[in-house]
């Protein structure tokens, strides 16, 4: 393996082989990869503040989802890095691809109009209702025609 010339880590490439998953990441969400998607969670009495870390993203790589009482966060990149030198000839090019999720638990009471979104300095804060599904009676009699 060849060391990158073009690159903050000159002689790591000589010191570390194979690549790692780590190193990809590095290369995805920067100096910040170990805090991505670290979640903050507080309680109110009718609502939870959820924040959470995305350094790195863009509000358009983010997606929200709310399915069978789960919310889902899902953020993904990719990253191109094509470099020539001073004739146009191709020295590297290098491709990274990345996706990453949580699943939170938020009732099946809970609809996609009632929570509340916002992406502001690399956070994600979102504003969930607390709200419980109506109880059905413990037990119904069912009369018997004839």
């Amino acid at each position: 393996m060849m060391p990158r010339f073009f690159d903050d880590d000159f002689f790591d490439d000589w010191m570390r082989w194979p690549r790692t998953l780590a190193d990809t990441e590095k290369q995805l969400y920067g100096k910040h990869a170990p805090h991505v998607m670290k979640t903050d969670i507080s309680e109110h009495e009718d609502h939870y503040d959820v924040d959470i870390d995305l350094p790195g993203f863009k509000k358009d790589e983010i997606e929200l989802n709310l399915e069978k009482g789960y919310l889902t966060v899902s953020a993904s990149k990719g990253v191109d890095k094509d470099e020539t030198d001073k004739k146009g000839r191709v020295i590297r090019q290098e491709r990274y691809a990345g996706a990453m999720q949580r699943s939170f638990y938020v009732g099946t009471a809970v609809t996609e109009q009632e929570i509340k979104a916002r992406f502001e300095d690399g956070v994600l804060k979102l504003n969930v209702p607390k709200k419980t599904a109506p109880k059905l009676p413990e037990k119904r009699t069912i009369m018997i025609e004839g």
